[in-house]
C-alpha cells in the first residue's frame, strides 16, 4: 500500500479553515495576512476560497434554475468583498472594490480614444456622461463609494505618468518646466491629505451627555476620521430633560437637535447622510474627495482645487507645445494636423483633452465656492434657500444670496481666511488617503 502524503497547502487551507471559526482574543495580534472577518472571527487570506456558503448557495440556485433569494447576492458580495484584501503590517486591509474600476478602466478608454479622431469623440463624450450617471445614482441612494476619490487619484497620477514617459523624452521640456509640474502634484497631494484629516465634527457636550455605550467594531456607515483611531462610541443623551421648558434657548436646542447623532448643532452645522455624522458648518459633501467639507477643512480644500488646476493648465499647455510645435496652444487644442498619424503623439493629445474636461469641470466647482465664500453662503444653505425660496437667485442661478450671514465682500473674506478651527482631541489620527 502506497503512502500519499498531504499537499502542504490543503494542510495549510485546513488550518487557516479551523482558525476562522474562532472567535478573536483581543490579547493575541494579528500577523499580516489575518484579518477579522464580519462574522467576527479570525481569518486568513490563504482561507479566502473556503466556507464559501453563500457563494455555493447562489451558484447552486442558478444551476438548478431556481430563483434568487432577495438576500443570497446581497450577502454573496458583501462575503466577497469582506475577503478582497491586501497584507499589511497590522493585519490583512480591506480593499474597497469601488477603487478598482477606475484603474482599468481609465488607461482602456484612454487608449481606445488614440485610436481615432472619431473614437476620441465618442469616448471622451461617454466618460463623463457615465461618470455623471453614476454619481446621481449613488448620491440618490446615500451610498458612500470610493470610485470618483479612487479616479481623481488615479488621473492625477495617470497624466503625470504619460507626462514623464510620453512628453519628457521628446526633449520639449525643460528642467524648470518638469520642477514646476512636479512640485504642483506634490502640492495637490498634501493638501489633499491635509484636507482629508477631518472637516469638522460636532461632538456632544459632556453636560448633555447621559451614558455612552462603545462598539469594539465601528458600523459602515460612520465616517472613520470621527472616530480619531478610537472605538466607536453612542452617545445616551439627556434630551428629553432639556426639552421640557418652554423657552426660546430650548426651542432653538429643539430645532436643531440631531436624533442621529443625539447632540444639539451649533449654527451652520448639519447632518451628512453619507458619513453619518454632523459637521460643523457643512459646505457640501464632495465625492471627488470621499469626505466633507467643512469648518475645518474648507480653506485646504480650495487650496487643493488652486494647486491642481495650476498644475492641470501648465501641464496641458506643455504637452500641446510638445506634440503640436507648430501651432499656438489655443489652436492645438482644437487643430493638430497629423497627430494621429503616431500613436504616442495621439495618446498625448488625447489625454490632453481628458485633462481639459476634468479641468473644466474643477473649474465650475472652484468658481462657485468663490462665489459662496464671498456672500459668505455654504452649498447647503443655498440649496436650502432654493428649495425654501428664501433666498435671492443672480445670473441664471450662480450666485445664491441668503442675507443671512453677509457682512460685505471684505469681512466675509477675512472671516473665512481667519475661520478658527473646532477643538480636537489631542489623539487626533488622520484618515486614510482612500
Amino acid at each position: 500500500m502506497q503512502y500519499l502524503p498531504s499537499p502542504p497547502f490543503y494542510r495549510l487551507i485546513s488550518i487557516m479553515t479551523k482558525r476562522s471559526r474562532h472567535t478573536l482574543d483581543q490579547d493575541d495580534p494579528l500577523c499580516c495576512c489575518e484579518y477579522i472577518d464580519r462574522h467576527g472571527g479570525r481569518s486568513h487570506l490563504a482561507a479566502c476560497c473556503c466556507d464559501c456558503e453563500d457563494l455555493d448557495e447562489a451558484c447552486d440556485r442558478w444551476m438548478k434554475k431556481q430563483p434568487q433569494n432577495s438576500d443570497s447576492l446581497s450577502r454573496a458580495m458583501a462575503t466577497f468583498n469582506d475577503r478582497l484584501r491586501v497584507p499589511w503590517i497590522s493585519g490583512a486591509r480591506q480593499v474597497d472594490i469601488s477603487v478598482i474600476p477606475p484603474l482599468i478602466l481609465l488607461p482602456v478608454f484612454l487608449h481606445i480614444a488614440a485610436l481615432h479622431y472619431l473614437l476620441g469623440i465618442l469616448v471622451l463624450t461617454a466618460v463623463p456622461v457615465l461618470v455623471l450617471w453614476y454619481y446621481y445614482f449613488t448620491h440618490r441612494k446615500k451610498g458612500h463609494t470610493l470610485f470618483f476619490l479612487s479616479l481623481a487619484l488615479f488621473s492625477l497620477f495617470y497624466m503625470f505618468y504619460l507626462f514623464i514617459t510620453e512628453v519628457v523624452p521628446r526633449g520639449g521640456v525643460n528642467h524648470l518646466q518638469f520642477t514646476v509640474v512636479t512640485v504642483g502634484v506634490a502640492l495637490t497631494v498634501i493638501f489633499l491629505i491635509i484636507t482629508k484629516r477631518g472637516p469638522g465634527y460636532v461632538r456632544p457636550h459632556p453636560t448633555d451627555t447621559h451614558s455612552t455605550v462603545t462598539y469594539h467594531k465601528p458600523p459602515s456607515d460612520v465616517d472613520a476620521a470621527y472616530l480619531n483611531g478610537a472605538q466607536h462610541q453612542v452617545v445616551i443623551a439627556n434630551h428629553e430633560q432639556t426639552c421640557e421648558s418652554g423657552t426660546a434657548q430650548q426651542s432653538v436646542q429643539r430645532r436643531n437637535w440631531c436624533a442621529v447623532c443625539k447632540v444639539v448643532r451649533p449654527p451652520r452645522a448639519g447632518h451628512c447622510r453619507i458619513c453619518g455624522v454632523c459637521i460643523l458648518r457643512l459646505d457640501h459633501h464632495c465625492v471627488w474627495i470621499n469626505s466633507c467639507v467643512g469648518q475645518d477643512n474648507h480653506r485646504n480644500f480650495l487650496l487643493t482645487l488652486v494647486f491642481f488646476l495650476l498644475t492641470s493648465l501648465y501641464g496641458i499647455s506643455l504637452v500641446l507645445r510638445s506634440v503640436c510645435s507648430d501651432q499656438n496652444v489655443m489652436t492645438a487644442l482644437f487643430y493638430c494636423p497629423d497627430v494621429y498619424n503616431q500613436f504616442s503623439s495621439a495618446l498625448c493629445f488625447t489625454c490632453a483633452w481628458y485633462s481639459c474636461v476634468v479641468t473644466g469641470g474643477l473649474l465650475h466647482l472652484l468658481l462657485l465656492q468663490l462665489i459662496n465664500v464671498s456672500f459668505n453662503v455654504t452649498e447647503r444653505e443655498a440649496r436650502l434657500a432654493l428649495r425654501e425660496k428664501t433666498g435671492r437667485s443672480l445670473i441664471w442661478g450662480l450666485i445664491i444670496d441668503t442675507g443671512v450671514y453677509s457682512r460685505g465682500f471684505h469681512s466675509n473674506w477675512i472671516g473665512f481666511l481667519t475661520m478658527s478651527k473646532a477643538s480636537e482631541p489631542s489623539n487626533h489620527k488622520p484618515s486614510n488617503l482612500v
